[in-house]
């Protein structure tokens, strides 16, 4: 089971989820593939995580979280959390700060949706925060250097000790993602049957 959690101000519709899922559904795996709208509000799009990973293991499926930028963020705090495996793709490492700028209306790329993020929102922030990684062997980070974003440094310092593909060039949205596909699922534990 793959839990797929989007980055700031994007949704299911996001190149990455919608490229991961369809080539899960393509390998007969669609059914192990989640991925919804998160909240904006950072303590209850961890719930809603929660509430697919509980799910999943309920079903007897061990999840993988899969996250980008924010997502990223979030999917350390639940790997830690859960003790789960994670792939993270150009991960915000200091979303706190990374994310002040954006306190205010925003809209959403792919909705169009407007949506309020307020302080109370990095204060919420602050509270995911993982100082260290405990367990790198369960973490992979995917990240572009070209990413416009974030400085991909950050991500590599850290996860230092867990796999790395750190890919010269590209963008925030990670332009290779599509290269990625049948090894993020192998890392899933889905390249076989699924589990």
């Amino acid at each position: 089971m793959i839990v797929y959690l989007h980055g700031f101000r994007s949704a299911p519709a996001s190149i990455k989820a919608r490229a991961l899922k369809a080539r899960m559904i393509e390998c007969g795996l669609g059914e192990y593939f989640w991925c919804e709208q998160l909240p904006v509000s950072p303590r209850a799009a961890i719930a809603l995580a929660e509430s697919a990973i509980e799910r999943a293991r309920a079903a007897g499926l061990t999840p993988t979280v899969a996250g980008s930028s924010l997502g990223g963020y979030y999917a350390t705090w639940l790997a830690e959390r859960h003790g789960l495996r994670a792939v993270l793709v150009n991960p915000a490492v200091v979303a706190p700060l990374s994310l002040e700028a954006y306190v205010g209306i925003q809209d959403n790329l792919y909705t169009g949706e407007r949506f309020e993020f307020t302080h109370g929102h990095i204060d919420e922030l602050r509270a995911l925060e993982v100082p260290a990684i405990t367990r790198p062997e369960r973490y992979w980070l995917l990240a572009e250097t070209g990413d416009e974003v974030l400085d991909y440094r950050h991500a590599v310092e850290k996860y230092a000790g867990a796999r790395q593909t750190v890919l010269e060039g590209g963008d925030h949205g990670f332009s290779r993602w599509n290269d990625y596909l049948d090894a993020v699922i192998d890392f899933a534990g889905l390249g076989g049957a699924p589990r």
